[in-house]
């Protein structure tokens, strides 16, 4: 199924149906009195997180959305019938925005979550309502309330505790297939991956996270080069960010520490907030270079870098089950530290 992250629908809520002024007309009951039955709600829109979805492909071809109008009220008391709530089932990490003013009106980041997007119409009252000891026939009623409609922008911004990201071919998606049960396509030219991929990293019985795979950056991403940086809002909820960097590039003129360098600047035109998130260096290919430690130790000192970094083989998966354990830790870590916030 083709990946779709973005979409635009509009949403109509029913109207509610009228209330009904009507009496009671019956043999040999003289002056019944008004018996008029309200008007039946109409129905919302309502937005369901799923899991189970990952792609608002639906909702690129089905724009608009229709819940029915509530009945009309009828006499003999009779009320109209309310009309049934439309769901709208949706991936988890949706975000929902009104399109005339930006406003966020919801974040799907749990599955079963539930958000009106269009309240229907209350339905109008029949002339029942309106009897009294001085009105005893009244003709009075009310209409319904009209439903709300809205105009919404969609965006799915995937679920992940760590992000993949470097340059096409550093090896981003060669790694999540060792780590994870993830099968991004794999192949010698760059662009390979052209959507996200999550894969579910297991560390025994009772230990995981979800890492996410997104199309390589190039410099100048930010002005539309390569496939641009739009990709990156799917490393917007993660923790972590690995960093990839191929220690052997397949351009002998490629520097690998001003690469570096131009993905760090992409992440800071993005969003400050992404770029400010922990990150981690991943020296990749270590089995295609004999003199792999001095290579490393070498850029290390050029990028200054003070933070964590290991080195891996993607392709044979030496070093991964490091980088994957050290994350555990680190998760677990983040955790513990945002539950004793929360407390």
């Amino acid at each position: 199924m083709k990946f779709i992250d973005e979409a635009r629908i509009e949403v109509h809520a029913g109207s509610g149906g009228n209330g009904v002024a009507t009496f009671r007309r019956e043999k040999y009951v003289p002056r019944g009195g008004p018996n008029g039955g309200d008007g039946g709600r109409g129905g919302s829109v309502i937005a369901v997180a799923d899991r189970n979805i990952n792609t608002l492909v639906d909702y690129r071809y089905a724009r608009i959305h229709r819940a029915r109008n509530g009945e009309n009220g009828r006499g003999a008391d009779c009320y109209g019938k309310g009309a049934e709530d439309i769901e709208l089932r949706m991936p988890a990490g949706t975000l929902i925005r009104d399109r005339a003013t930006g406003e966020l009106l919801a974040d799907l980041s749990v599955h079963g979550q539930k958000v009106v997007l269009a309240q229907g119409g209350k339905g109008g009252l029949g002339n029942l309502h309106f009897k009294s000891s001085v009105n005893r026939a009244p003709r009075q009623f009310t209409r319904g309330e009209p439903g709300e409609s809205r105009e919404l922008a969609l965006e799915v911004r995937v679920l992940a505790d760590v992000g993949l990201l470097g340059l096409p071919n550093a090896g981003k998606s060669t790694f999540i297939r060792a780590v994870s049960s993830a099968r991004p396509k794999v192949a010698d030219y760059p662009f390979t991956t052209l959507n996200p991929s999550l894969g579910v990293v297991r560390l025994g019985h009772d230990a995981s996270f979800v890492i996410a795979d997104i199309p390589g950056l190039i410099e100048g991403a930010a002005e539309g080069a390569g496939l641009g940086h739009r990709f990156l809002r799917h490393l917007a909820r993660t923790r972590l960010l690995l960093h990839v960097i191929d220690i052997v590039p397949p351009d002998p003129g490629a520097d690998p520490v001003r690469d570096a360098r131009a993905i760090a600047k992409e992440l800071k035109n993005y969003d400050a907030a992404l770029y400010r998130k922990p990150r981690w260096l991943v020296f990749n290919k270590i089995d295609a270079a004999p003199d792999a430690s001095e290579r490393v130790r070498r850029m290390v000192r050029a990028l200054r870098w003070k933070g964590p970094h290991f080195m891996v083989s993607a392709l044979s998966g030496q070093g991964c089950p490091e980088v994957c354990r050290a994350a555990a830790r680190f998760l677990l870590a983040e955790r513990a530290r945002g539950a004793k916030v929360a407390a």
